[in-house]
């Protein structure tokens, strides 16, 4: 109990990328979902055997709305430990899940980070404020229409969302610091691993439906280290090019 006091203890004293405090209880009143966030941190991220422990990880999503990236009829659900559909097939991500990505993905304040499967904005939202600036495509173009409507009305102004196939990445933005894969291909995109900068992280599900690893790659010298770091589920990444990239 004295170890999880602690963790809890540096969030809410962490700072974001935004440098802006994590709320603290007592504003609480302000927001009728601020105590389902920090319950959700201290129960889904922090306790023992989940063990997310970055505070500005934390910070972020102690902050970051995530009922508002989740259908209004849904939204008593926002908070669950568990994905939540958002339409069209796709869900938005366990929070777990969520912290998890990011954490691996080891963000700083001036990093240019890419998203690939943007889904309801959720996670491009919590990038936000933690990195500069945040790119982010979606191949379903009435969700990607919805991500930006979200994230511009809740000011994420420094993440930018395009509708397009995922795969062949963001040419005219790269290269990033860092590239998120919320889908899962069969093999990680190779013009992906071509937008990274040389010392740059990536962190995609990989493999058939129902059988993927979460895997980190970093790119060094041109080559990629490459660590398998958590079985999950992810939806399929779709699009012309990944068709095209199982045969």
């Amino acid at each position: 109990m004295r170890k999880l006091a602690l963790r809890l203890a540096r969030w809410v004293g962490g700072v974001t990328g935004r440098g802006t405090a994590a709320p603290s209880p007592a504003a609480a009143g302000t927001d009728a979902y601020a105590l389902a966030r920090q319950r959700m941190v201290a129960e889904q991220l922090v306790r023992p055997g989940r063990d997310i422990t970055n505070a500005r990880v934390l910070a972020a999503m102690s902050r970051v709305p995530r009922q508002e990236f989740v259908p209004e009829r849904l939204r008593a659900n926002a908070y669950a430990d568990h994905p939540v559909a958002i339409g069209h097939g796709q869900t938005i991500s366990q929070p777990y899940i969520v912290a998890f990505m990011t954490e691996q993905l080891d963000p700083t304040p001036t990093d240019r980070v890419l998203e690939i499967g943007t889904g309801s904005g959720y996670q491009a939202a919590v990038l936000a404020e933690l990195v500069a600036q945040v790119y982010t495509i979606e191949i379903i173009e009435e969700l990607a229409q919805r991500a930006a409507a979200d994230l511009n009305r809740l000011g994420y102004l420094n993440a930018h969302v395009r509708a397009g196939d995922g795969w062949q990445g963001w040419g005219e933005a790269a290269p990033f610091d860092a590239i998120i894969v919320t889908c899962a291909p069969e093999r990680v995109p190779q013009p992906l691993v071509d937008q990274l900068k040389d010392g740059g992280r990536i962190i995609i599900p990989v493999g058939p439906a129902r059988r993927q690893d979460l895997v980190l790659l970093r790119k060094r010298g041109g080559k990629l280290e490459q660590r398998a770091v958590l079985p999950v589920s992810f939806v399929p990444m779709t699009g012309d090019e990944t068709r095209r990239a199982r045969f």
